[in-house]
């Protein structure tokens, strides 16, 4: 290990094990009801983690969303990460990334005649405010509150990487787990996310040995789906290329302001075309200099076609941008991402958890 490595090491160490410690207090008060939950009188999913960011919480809240809103009126809350206001914002048609975040931005520009969206520091404030405003409302789906424990779930579903599984993780600041990996207890259903196409069976044991989970928990693995681009701005775009007509001398330049962008990477990176990447940090908000630098970097790379292709999430703020540079509008195309579980699980996620929904209303 290289030395400022080890320095790191021995700085992050104690501040990891104060954190972890400050964390299990604040547990212990749970378990021990000094600290409340509260009940709702409608089912509550919470879909989260135990790792900092890039497990693909808003591509599964989505399908969750998908799977149940033909049998439910959902009501989908989220804090809005990002956002530039403060306390609950409910989401209408004149709504930006900036009054909401751009994830929740993101599900109700999908979802918004089916399901009611809206933000909240405060989940519980935020959910009497849903069911006061929009008494229909007869699921809720929190993105991103497995550590919000005010709320007593339903159901909890909680997502890992698989190429960042937490049984291989720290605490904060040393590694990238908000909560011990025996916080997995508290999960219903435990999703490895981002899966290779084909999982071999000592990929399997490996998870259900390292992850200890109890007869009650099932099990599940996901893997990303990539449609086809889409263009970020329709009325520009002559037309829409497919991946697969990229030929090596043409070059897609991947923007990207997400958690984790390796997966997109490395599913363009599967096609002939060069590629090349510029990152930014995750919730990026672009500025007029960031987009001057997206220019100067379109304009430098070499390739017979040129095109830049961004996360769905970056879609959102850059679409609404006020700055984004028309010479580049034609160019820019957005990847969408779908989920699907992997066939070799002996449990189905859908089955489960709407058994798991029809279970806890009896």
């Amino acid at each position: 290990m290289p030395r400022n490595k080890v320095i790191s090491n021995l700085i992050l160490l104690p501040l990891s094990k104060l954190y972890g410690f400050a964390v299990g207090v604040r547990n212990l008060m749970f378990r021990w009801h000094i600290l409340k939950q509260r009940e709702f009188p409608v089912p509550i999913v919470v879909v989260g983690n135990i790792s900092a960011g890039g497990t693909g919480k808003t591509p599964h809240t989505e399908y969750i969303i998908n799977l149940l809103h033909r049998k439910y009126h959902i009501g989908m809350l989220s804090r809005g990460y990002k956002r530039k206001t403060k306390g609950f914002v409910l989401a209408t048609r004149r709504s930006t990334p900036l009054d909401i975040g751009d994830e929740p931005y993101q599900i109700y520009q999908k979802f918004g005649n089916d399901v009611t969206v809206a933000v909240c520091e405060d989940r519980c404030r935020g959910i009497d405010e849903m069911l006061r405003l929009d008494p229909r409302i007869n699921l809720i789906v929190l993105d991103d509150a497995f550590q919000h424990r005010y709320v007593k779930p339903k159901v909890s579903v909680v997502l890992t990487e698989f190429n960042n599984p937490v049984f291989y993780d720290r605490l904060l600041p040393l590694g990238r787990l908000r909560e011990p990996q025996s916080a997995i207890y508290r999960a219903d259903m435990v999703v490895v996310t981002k899966c290779p196409q084909q999982l071999k069976a000592i990929e399997y044991r490996i998870f259900k040995k390292n992850l200890c989970l109890f007869p009650y928990q099932k099990l599940f693995f996901s893997r990303f789906y990539y449609p086809g681009l889409r263009p970020l701005f329709p009325d520009m775009a002559t037309d829409v290329p497919h991946l697969s007509w990229l030929r090596p001398e043409d070059t897609i330049l991947v923007l990207s302001g997400i958690a984790n962008p390796k997966p997109l990477v490395r599913y363009l990176k599967g096609f002939e075309a060069a590629v090349k990447v510029k990152v930014f940090p995750d919730h990026h908000d672009f500025s007029r200099k960031d987009l001057e630098s997206i220019v100067n970097r379109f304009n430098d790379i070499e390739g017979k076609r040129k095109i830049i292709v961004t996360t769905e999430k970056d879609a959102v703020r850059l679409v609404n941008n006020p700055y984004f540079p028309h010479e580049l509008k034609k160019y820019i195309f957005f990847q969408p991402v779908e989920v699907e579980f992997d066939p070799m699980n002996v449990d189905n996620f859908d089955i489960e958890i709407q058994k798991a929904l029809l279970k806890t209303n009896n």
